[in-house]
């Protein structure tokens, strides 16, 4: 499981040798402040930053890798972990070991990547969907594409626009693959997170004169912080004799966990670029107790002609994961790349249909 550490860091326990002890020598090689090595300094950009190791007072023998909780600047955080890659098992792996990878998903020489899990909100009813390893496995070929399009699909609508970030990143992890033959990646996965509380751009109109200005209707906009915890993770408390008392996530074990996050009541704008033109089309989402008849038509004259300025790319991130089954190598990670490849082509399938 996944701890959450007062500072807002994540605790991932260190695993029995020699899984650990090699993640954690990963880590410790990529971020080693005297690194010099291109392909290693530009790999930092697609991984959660590393703080070295933590060990809790009451258990000095229990190790855990200290990491970025990449959730954390979510408000409602959308999380799906891919495996990529056509092996799950590395080279030195038992003839055991290899057949008990295969039987789990016999698809993944052929697909290059299996759906770990998936946790998508949907706005309409403030609700969150949740789907585990057994979903992953059960998808083949044809229903691979429908089956990972349900991450992008906000209850009422495909978000197209996370679509469309999410392949930019990969294509970015992909060339750096492209370009490097020390590495080689096993049972490595993809941790894809974006925005879903809000549509492609927000625009926050707290401001009176703003609002007055776009002619939003009186007693619209209103601004409250709401602490509030998911149910993915737990904190690690700090008690006054120094016990440290740490609750392991009860959700999917791989996910980081959102805490404490700031809650607007806000107007969120879906802005999709026309075919020739420059004219944005505009369709809002609102508080639900701000919904009536005349509000939504009000709203799309306001934002019919919205300012270029105000654009602003869908809030996605991309990090890959878990480095139990990295090797050293001399030639380029053929199997990381086919899933990677092959990862793009379904997610440019469903931008295009």
């Amino acid at each position: 499981g996944i701890l959450q550490h007062p500072d807002g860091t994540v605790l991932k326990q260190l695993q029995p040798p020699p899984r650990g002890p090699r993640e954690q020598e990963f880590y410790n090689k990529v971020y080693d402040p005297d690194c010099c090595d291109r392909i290693l300094l530009e790999l930092r950009e697609y991984l959660p930053k590393y703080f070295g190791v933590w060990s809790p007072p009451t258990a000095p023998n229990d190790t855990y890798l200290k990491l970025e909780d990449v959730t954390r600047k979510f408000n409602k955080p959308c999380i799906m972990d891919v495996k990529i890659g056509q092996k799950s098992y590395d080279p030195y792996a038992s003839v055991e070991k290899i057949q008990q990878q295969v039987s789990k998903y016999p698809l993944m020489e052929e697909i290059g990547f299996l759906v770990l899990g998936m946790r998508v909100y949907h706005v309409s009813s403030d609700s969150y969907e949740t789907q585990n390893q057994h979903y992953g496995r059960s998808l083949t070929k044809e229903t691979v594409k429908d089956g990972i399009s349900k991450f992008f699909h906000s209850g009422s609508c495909l978000r197209k626009d996370v679509v469309a970030a999410s392949i930019q990143k990969i294509e970015k992890i992909l060339e750096w693959f492209e370009g490097q033959t020390q590495l080689n990646f096993y049972a490595s996965s993809l941790l894809i997170v974006y925005e879903g509380s809000c549509q492609a751009t927000t625009v926050r109109l707290s401001d009176v004169t703003l609002a007055e200005k776009r002619g939003v209707p009186k007693g619209l906009l209103s601004d409250g912080d709401v602490l509030e915890y998911n149910n993915n993770i737990r904190v690690i408390n700090s008690t006054e004799n120094g016990k440290i008392e740490a609750s392991v996530s009860k959700g999917l074990s791989k996910f980081y966990a959102l805490h404490k996050k700031r809650h607007h009541s806000q107007l969120s704008l879906k802005v999709e670029s026309l075919e020739q033109d420059n004219v944005w089309k505009s369709s809002t989402c609102i508080a639900q107790e701000h919904l009536n008849g005349n509000v939504l038509p009000q709203l799309e004259k306001v934002f019919y002609h919205m300012p270029a300025e105000t654009k602003e790319s869908a809030n996605v991130d991309v990090r890959m994961i878990d480095f139990a089954h990295v090797f050293p190598s001399n030639t380029k990670d053929e199997g990381y790349i086919y899933g990677l490849k092959n990862l793009i082509t379904v997610l440019q399938n469903i931008l295009d249909n």
